[in-house]
């Protein structure tokens, strides 16, 4: 008993009246779920009504998380780098039914002359696999050292026929994209901190720079050997297992990186975290990440977004010619411009209007347009959990259930 309080007395962030629901299911991830470190931030019609932390920060030397910590949110990145899609849309520098080939001629070979960016950015285009790449250090990471070889990229199926996450090369894709059509030629991490960040003041970072200090970094601990995954067979689909399990299979080709690059321990190291990788190696705070998908659950004014972006942004998911089934997860997916989107098989949001993106192990964030809501979960204990987190789970239920009672007295 005497260890859960010292972990209670670790929660520190404050709820506005009528949220204080969440700060109890936030606690009891701790005091009861085995949450190590952790945050989570709700912005509702753009008021920040949730902002709580707790736990450590780097539990293997008891530092406490602090208000202003910073954690690496993995395929939550994904997300953060399809804003930066959507602002760029909204600029009018490309059209979602745009052939990439008219921004990137160099993409148009072996069967890819007719894909459209829309296509592309919903994991229709069937270039996920990475054991083509060749990546052997962290800066083969960087968009501008692997842009040639994803134009050599041959399709896994006839693109818009089906559907399979791009694991480590959606954003990569993003990021060149936006380099050949921003005026100014800016890179993805420097456009998301000018064009997003900045306006809004949000502490996000695809690109950590040298002057933030280690003693703000969050370590992460999350699955780094055979030994560490006997512990969370539990947590992972059995198809996406044994996909796993099978070098040849579609799912290891485009998951497993054989050279360990992007194991999890390595986001500890300032090396991977101050490049470009925006597939995964994102650095932020909780208020932030909530801040800016809340920003664009309210119209993103702050951003001069378009309303016909908007509008692209909250269409409901629609199936590749195959259905919803994914060919990497292996498991049924909704996806759109970059996003994960929700589907009867797979809810989150309040409506099919809704759209954001999870992380290895059991971060969220997203935007609730029809409620004006944007909400993240984040965390450094890694797990075999994509969207199903259940401590994760068990705060954005709260904040529902809060949602509810506080419209419901209005």
């Amino acid at each position: 008993m005497r260890h859960s309080k010292e972990k209670t007395a670790l929660i520190g962030g404050t709820v506005k009246r009528g949220f204080e629901g969440v700060r109890e299911a936030f606690v009891r991830n701790f005091e009861r779920l085995g949450e190590t470190g952790a945050a989570c931030a709700v912005y509702w019609r753009g008021e920040k009504v949730v902002d709580l932390w707790g736990g450590y920060a780097d539990p293997a030397r008891r530092i406490p998380w602090e208000e202003h910590t910073l954690v690496p949110v993995f395929s939550s990145t994904k997300g953060f780098a399809a804003l930066c899609a959507a602002v760029a849309h909204s600029r009018g520098w490309f059209g979602y039914d745009d052939p990439v080939t008219r921004y990137w001629p160099e993409f148009g070979k072996h069967g890819k002359e007719r894909i459209t960016i829309r296509q592309l950015l919903s994991h229709q285009a069937g270039l996920c696999a990475l054991d083509g790449l060749e990546l052997r250090r962290y800066a083969d990471l960087d968009t501008a050292n692997v842009a040639g070889r994803l134009a050599e990229m041959k399709p896994e199926w006839e693109p818009g026929s089906a559907h399979g996450y791009h694991t480590w090369t959606i954003g990569w894709f993003i990021g060149e994209l936006l380099r050949r059509t921003d005026p100014r030629g800016r890179s993805l991490g420097r456009l998301l901190q000018e064009e997003i960040c900045a306006p809004l003041q949000a502490e996000f970072y695809i690109g950590l720079p040298d002057e933030v200090p280690d003693s703000r970094l969050a370590k992460v601990r999350g699955i780094d050997s055979p030994l560490d995954l006997l512990f969370h067979l539990h947590e992972i689909p059995k198809a996406l297992f044994a996909g796993f399990l099978n070098p040849r299979s579609l799912t290891s080709r485009s998951m497993v990186d054989r050279k360990r690059l992007v194991a999890n321990a390595n986001f500890n190291d300032r090396d991977m975290l101050s490049i470009e990788f925006p597939s995964g190696n994102g650095i932020g705070e909780a208020r932030a990440m909530a801040q800016i998908y809340g920003e664009f659950a309210t119209g993103g004014e702050k951003l001069g977004l378009a309303a016909s972006t908007l509008k692209e942004l909250c269409r409901p998911a629609e199936p590749p010619a195959s259905g919803w089934f994914d060919r990497v997860n292996r498991v049924d997916l909704g996806y759109s411009l970059g996003l994960w989107k929700p589907i009867p098989e797979r809810m989150f949001g309040s409506s099919l209007h809704a759209f954001g993106h999870p992380g290895a192990g059991g971060s969220f964030c997203f935007a609730d347009p029809d409620l004006g809501m944007g909400y993240a979960y984040v965390l450094n204990r890694i797990s075999g959990y994509m969207d199903r987190n259940p401590r994760e789970n068990a705060v954005r239920c709260a904040v529902y259930d809060c949602l509810k009672s506080s419209r419901e007295e209005e």
